[in-house]
């Protein structure tokens, strides 16, 4: 979920397709690892919700207390009774869009997931669906980002199944035991070849656990679009927001790697939040949550994702 709340480099190389690349991941975390699921879930009436708070530049605003936070469950407010600033180990699934859609902006694309796995820690792990016509799992769990890059392809081709690399890859994230999960997506949002449909992803983001962040290589305004291009934005925005992540949308392709960093420091610094709702009934119907945030002094405006709801437990 969105919400702008009015109230208050890395250094880039050039990469080709001989390149040697290695990755020295960050030996230090930004704040202090806690052992909180970060994936919002309603376990013994507590529920925790993942929270991303940043300020216009997309800087992770670091510093607040529960004091700043209110919490809607079902247009009813909340207490807050626990708040944590962690930067616990993640596991990332990594959806790259190779289909004919891509041609010139394979080797942008390739710095990016450069740059994002830099910012990743040593305990975090990862994995490589790669996508055209077909959904390929690339590359299985590595702790090893170098495993990453040396099966990223660069030849771009055939139609596009971004839906069911969706699927495959929220599959996939259920097999690992990290606290925290996320898919990270770099495709420019257009599906011709899927079988799963919109409202099947959908549903899948919001069951899931995981967090969608999207880096959407959109064309320039005025271009001439087919229909599977027109509704790429839209989306990504729908799939991403489903889950209390968000979209990057890019225009200009040199922006591609610094927008990848930063959704790698904001998933590496995030808040997670609990609280007990009263009216929480174990009866597997669905609850929309609302965050909002007020910024601290100096702060005109404030970014903040959540999930927009969560489903209650069954007995």
């Amino acid at each position: 979920m969105l919400s702008f709340a009015p109230l208050a480099v890395l250094s880039f190389w050039a990469l080709s397709a001989e390149a040697q690349i290695s990755i020295r991941p960050r030996q230090t975390s930004l704040a202090t690892k806690q052992s909180i699921p970060s994936a919002m879930r309603a376990d013994s009436n507590l529920v925790l919700i993942p929270v991303g708070v940043t300020d216009l530049l997309n800087c992770p605003v670091m510093g607040l207390d529960k004091s700043s936070f209110r919490v809607f469950d079902s247009n009813v407010e909340q207490q807050v009774l626990t708040l944590a600033f962690e930067d616990a180990p993640l596991a990332v699934g990594l959806v790259f869009d190779r289909s004919s859609s891509m041609e010139g902006k394979m080797d942008k694309s390739r710095a990016a997931v450069v740059q994002f796995l830099r910012t990743a820690n040593p305990e975090d792990e990862f994995f490589l669906v790669e996508f055209n016509d077909q959904v390929h799992l690339k590359q299985p769990w590595t702790s090893d980002p170098s495993d990453i890059l040396a099966e990223l392809g660069s030849d771009p081709h055939g139609k596009t199944a971004l839906l069911d690399a969706i699927a495959l890859s929220l599959g996939e994230l259920k097999k690992s035991s990290k606290p925290r999960k996320a898919l990270v997506i770099l495709s420019d949002g257009r599906d011709n070849h899927s079988r799963y449909n919109r409202r099947e992803i959908l549903d899948m983001a919001r069951e899931s656990d995981a967090l969608i962040y999207a880096m959407g290589i959109f064309a320039y305004p005025g271009a001439q679009l087919r229909p599977e291009e027109v509704s790429g934005p839209s989306l990504l925005t729908d799939v991403t927001e489903a889950s209390g992540g968000r979209l990057f949308p890019v225009g200009d392709l040199n922006d591609l790697p610094d927008v990848a960093r930063r959704i790698g420091v904001e998933l590496h610094n995030q808040y997670v939040l609990g609280y007990s709702p009263g009216n929480l009934q174990a009866d597997g119907k669905h609850h929309k949550v609302k965050v909002k945030v007020a910024p601290p002094r100096g702060l005109s405006y404030l970014h903040v994702d959540w999930r927009a709801g969560y489903r209650a437990p069954v007995e």
